[in-house]
């Protein structure tokens, strides 16, 4: 619904009051009737025609009436007819009769008596509020125009009373004004015709006056109407600058605004564009700002994250800092660039030193990205039967207790932002998870084909265990939000489980390594225990690889890039393109963007783990019970022989047991060939992605020993 106040009923029920009357007149081409407006000096009867007059008295007759032409009056001799199709277009006629040279000089004067009436209807047609401001300004700039144009016509009358004024003279005094009335008509044509306000008309005004260049008096005219039609519009131009609000009731501005967009979804939504298109540019930018139209939409933006911060700044103000016009001095573009700078710094300041960015950015790569690890391991003692729980039997409420107590156990305490963390279970496989992000750019090998969507997917496994999905999240608050939005907090979460994982995969593989340790006292030459310890080994070399690999060739480095860029930013735009960057390349570099190297490394998992729990359950199931060995000290020297004879009666029954030996060599036979494939993949990646320069020698390294 409009809210604009409408025209008041008595501008339109007595259009003499503004120059609409003209229009309702429908007189024929050649009419004789008298008007109210004829001089009574010359009063005729209704049959009389001018021609019946000597020249003398048609060229007093005709003055008469073309002092009322040029303020849109018809006269007596001189009717006025509207242009069918063309609203506002009139054309003016002459009686016929007349002497052929005084018709000649009238027509050459009809042109401004048709611009000056073109020109008076689109200031009476635009001066309704609904128009807009910069149409409201440039209406007020021709209404004074037209002012001192109605006092040049008093000025001629006075010089036809005193019998001082000729056609010729007329013809003389208004050539100064035709030029000028006609220019300023083109532009009041196409502004109707096209119905402009804002910016558009700006742009009309603008270029109108480039093309009337050669014309050094319109061009000034021109230059002027554009000053008087922008002044409204830099108003609000200077308010968005300086204070960061819009103030503007008509929706002539370049910036628009999306209200329905809340800071809230930043920490909520993963999709939200709430910081691209919470304000954002609208067609129709001024010429004179196209080249700053960016900065100052940015400038406008910071002052409003302060203000919603609760931190009410504004732009020093001077006399020299005003946007009261543009010219070719382009002051106006330093003010900008002063507010933008002054805006920008501040907004830097405020959430590096009052909301400590650094800070935060440390605590996350402390809890999410593993940089503390005392607290995790401690974790996963205590909640390694929660998380061994199939997905709907594990209860977060009992894990966040549980991650409570792993952070006040530890050195975790002591950071006051360990209170921001807490725990949460996803629904779905890490891999599956990356499948649904489609804004993430997955790199697919040069020499691999970009599969088919869901042809070689691997099927979701039907029990999900809490290892598999349990996750970190982390409480941020405005105005940090706009840098560890939802999205990017996301990004940080996917990189946690593939560490969180990995990390579980080598406390499984250590567990296994132990039970191995029994044994190390003993000739396993030959024996099955020696063949299960060696792809153990190998086992954990190969995660413990990958995890070097991860922590010091990923993550370290490409943070302490990111932290030096911090820096030396010079705006929050940049600090975000830094964060984004540093966590888009640790996506890529963590190869959750590379679904087929990514494939591969989570079958070695799994493998990995599947022999793990094997090795725990096979080797003891062989173990053989020693029943003195809970007797007195006295009998400790007899106990050792024992345990030798029982050790090796274990490394027997493991070599005769066919199970165990047909495990461990199923294992041996997947192991390696599974890391055999990954060696090509890992090798023609390498080229295209030198990063994986380094994981593909320490792959190949633990290749090589089997």
């Amino acid at each position: 619904m409009d809210s604009t106040p409408g025209t008041p009923r008595w501008n339109l029920e007595r259009p003499f009051l503004t120059g609409r009357f003209h229009q309702e007149i429908k007189a024929p081409p050649h009419t004789t009737v008298s008007k109210p407006f004829s001089m009574d000096s010359f009063s005729r009867g209704t049959d009389n025609v001018i021609g019946s007059y000597p020249v003398s008295v048609q060229e007093l007759l005709v003055i008469d009436d073309l002092l009322s032409a040029l303020v849109g009056i018809e006269g007596r001799y001189i009717s006025i007819k509207r242009v069918r199709g063309k609203e506002g277009h009139v054309i003016f006629q002459i009686d016929p009769s007349m002497d052929l040279a005084l018709q000649e000089l009238t027509q050459r004067i009809f042109p401004l008596c048709e611009d000056f009436v073109l020109i008076s209807q689109f200031v009476e047609s635009k001066s309704p509020f609904k128009n807009g401001l910069v149409n409201h300004a440039f209406a007020a700039a021709l209404r004074a125009l037209l002012l001192d144009y109605q006092a040049m016509v008093a000025q001629l009358e006075h010089q036809f009373r005193l019998g001082r004024l000729s056609v010729q003279g007329l013809w003389f005094y208004c050539q100064p004004m035709m030029g000028s009335l006609h220019a300023l008509s083109i532009v009041v044509e196409k502004a109707s015709s096209n119905n402009y306000s804002g910016s558009a008309m700006l742009n009309l005004l603008q270029s109108q006056a480039k093309a009337m260049a050669g014309d050094k008096a319109v061009w000034s005219l021109l230059e002027k109407m554009t000053q008087c039609a922008s002044s409204a519009y830099l108003g609000i131009l200077e308010r968005w600058v300086y204070e960061g609000i819009i103030d503007d009731p008509y929706g002539e501005f370049f910036i628009v605004e999306n209200k329905s967009l809340l800071k809230e979804s930043l920490t909520r939504d993963y999709d939200t564009k709430y910081w691209q298109q919470r304000y954002s540019l609208k067609d129709g930018i001024p010429s004179f700002l196209t080249s700053v139209a960016g900065t100052i939409l940015i400038t406008g933006k910071y002052l409003n994250v302060m203000r919603e911060c609760g931190h009410h700044v504004q732009v020093p103000l001077s006399e020299n800092s005003k946007l009261t016009s543009f010219g070719t001095n382009h002051h106006y573009l330093e003010c900008i660039k002063a507010a933008y700078d002054f805006a920008s710094s501040e907004l830097l300041n405020l959430i590096k030193d009052k909301f400590d960015l650094i800070g935060k950015l440390r605590s996350l790569k402390r809890y999410l990205l593993l940089d503390q690890g005392d607290f995790l391991v401690h974790f996963m003692d205590i909640a390694r039967d929660e998380l061994a729980k199939r997905l709907e039997d594990i209860s977060v409420e009992k894990l966040q207790s549980l991650l409570d107590l792993a952070l006040r156990s530890t050195a975790a305490a002591s950071d006051p932002c360990h209170e921001d963390l807490t725990c949460c279970v996803e629904r779905a496989s890490l891999l599956k998870r990356l499948t649904t992000l489609k804004d993430l750019e997955c790199v697919y090998p040069p020499h691999l084909n970009k599969p088919v969507p869901d042809s070689d997917d691997q099927p979701e496994p039907l029990s999900i265990m809490g290892l598999e999905t349990f996750c970190l999240n982390y409480k941020v608050q405005w105005p940090l939000s706009l840098v560890i939005s939802r999205k990017a907090l996301t990004k940080y979460q996917l990189i946690f489980r593939f560490l969180f994982h990995c990390r579980h995969v080598n406390r499984q593989l250590c567990v296994a390594w132990q039970v191995h340790q029994g044994f190390r006292a003993f000739n396993t030459l030959g024996t099955p225990i020696l063949r299960s310890s060696i792809l153990c080994r190998s086992m954990l070399k190969f995660i413990n690889s990958l995890l070097h690999y991860l922590t010091f060739e990923v993550l370290e480095p490409n943070w302490h890039l990111m932290h030096d860029r911090l820096r030396i930013a010079k705006s929050i735009d940049e600090v975000i393109q830094f964060h984004d960057f540093f966590l888009q390349k640790c996506l890529k570099e963590c190869l959750l963007l590379l679904p087929q190297l990514l494939k591969k490394v989570e079958k070695l998992k799994s493998i990995c783990l599947q022999y793990a729990a094997a090795i725990q359950l096979l080797i003891p199931s062989i173990y053989i019970p020693e029943p003195d060995a809970a007797v007195g000290s006295f009998k400790k020297d007899r106990s050792k022989p024992r345990r030798s004879q029982s050790r090796s009666q274990q490394l027997k029954l493991a070599a005769e047991n066919s199970k165990i030996c047909d495990s461990i060599l199923k294992f041996e036979r997947e192991f390696n060939a599974e890391l055999q494939s990954l060696v090509p993949i890992l090798s023609n990646s390498s080229q295209a992605e030198p990063y994986l320069t380094h994981l593909a020698q320490c792959i190949l390294g633990v290749g090589s020993e089997q």
